[in-house]
């Protein structure tokens, strides 16, 4: 798998000052899983080192300058960024690490000075965050600032990993069954996101008016690339958990229901954190053989080492 970064992250000396912003989950963590393609429009046609810039907000139009000379770069920077923009789209990435507060590549509050003035706005987006956006608008893109966000990780790790799982099956050149069989597997990880993506995509996927198998794969596509984008929170993870009960409820012991629902409940009370409940929840999976519910990728959305499911803040 493939992960665009930008490429002071990943500890390369590229900044504008001569030095990188090494990032330990980039580095340590996710080096483990995938393999990094890395991106940095300011040095390709400024060097290293190299005068600082930011964006300034002149007469109600935002531009790019360097900070002391104050030289106008903005047509420089966005032909580059669009460039390297359109070079990620055609990548096979997963997703993709920007560096936040860049002016290149920051996602959101980006300083916006005003004028020659000190004083700024964060409200910029970075020129290559834009075109990144612009190019492949459903590829899975954070802030390495963001990532420390117990649940923002979890989500954006589920999104590439799930966008990849999509990816390769499109390339298999699927048939309308095995459309089926990928949204049945996704079922409850959709609606742990958003249950009126989890309707839209059923009712896509039964094809009420007939559309053409290109059609049909189109609409899925969007739609299910929107719904991965969806942050998961308790509530609606608690719903999930409560049907996947369901299944046992008439298997089991009193002692083991209370049990289960004690864990359920306490998942919803942010005593313990999900993956407590999950390991509890495979041991009837595997008992009683539920092969509906081993193919479910609610269950295994990662790799389990990465711990994303460890933390009680991983869910709000």
């Amino acid at each position: 798998m493939k992960l665009g970064v930008s490429e002071c992250l990943l500890g390369v000396a590229c900044r504008y000052d001569g030095l990188s912003a090494s990032n330990d989950f980039v580095v340590k963590t996710l080096e483990k899983y995938f393999e990094f393609e890395s991106f940095c429009p300011e040095k390709v046609i400024f060097g290293t080192p190299r005068e600082a810039i930011r964006q300034v907000d002149r007469n109600q139009s935002i531009c790019i300058e360097t900070s002391n000379s104050k030289r106008d770069v903005t047509a420089q920077l966005a032909e580059i960024s669009n460039n390297m923009g359109k070079e990620a789209s055609i990548a096979n990435l997963c997703g993709f690490i920007v560096k936040s507060k860049s002016p290149t590549c920051g996602l959101e509050r980006v300083r916006v000075y005003d004028g020659d003035k000190k004083t700024h706005e964060k409200k910029g987006i970075g020129l290559f965050a834009k075109a990144l956006r612009e190019h492949s608008p459903y590829l899975p893109i954070e802030e390495e600032g963001r990532l420390g966000d117990a649940g923002i990780r979890e989500n954006f790790l589920m999104q590439i990993f799930a966008y990849e799982d999509f990816s390769n099956f499109m390339k298999s050149k699927p048939k309308i069954k095995d459309l089926i069989a990928f949204h049945t597997s996704y079922k409850y990880l959709i609606y742990a996101k958003s249950p009126v993506s989890y309707k839209l995509l059923g009712h896509i996927v039964s094809n009420p008016k007939e559309k053409t198998f290109e059609e049909l794969l189109e609409n899925y596509r969007h739609e299910f690339l929107t719904a991965i984008n969806e942050q998961g929170n308790i509530p609606k993870t608690y719903n999930v958990l409560l049907h996947i009960y369901g299944y046992f409820k008439k298997l089991i012991s009193a002692e083991e229901k209370t049990h289960l629902l004690t864990a359920i409940e306490e998942f919803k009370e942010k005593i313990i954190p999900l993956v407590a409940v999950t390991k509890l929840l495979n041991l009837y999976v595997e008992r009683f053989d539920m092969q509906y519910l081993k193919k479910q990728k609610f269950f295994n959305p990662y790799p389990a080492k990465l711990g994303l499911r460890s933390q009680v803040k991983a869910f709000r």
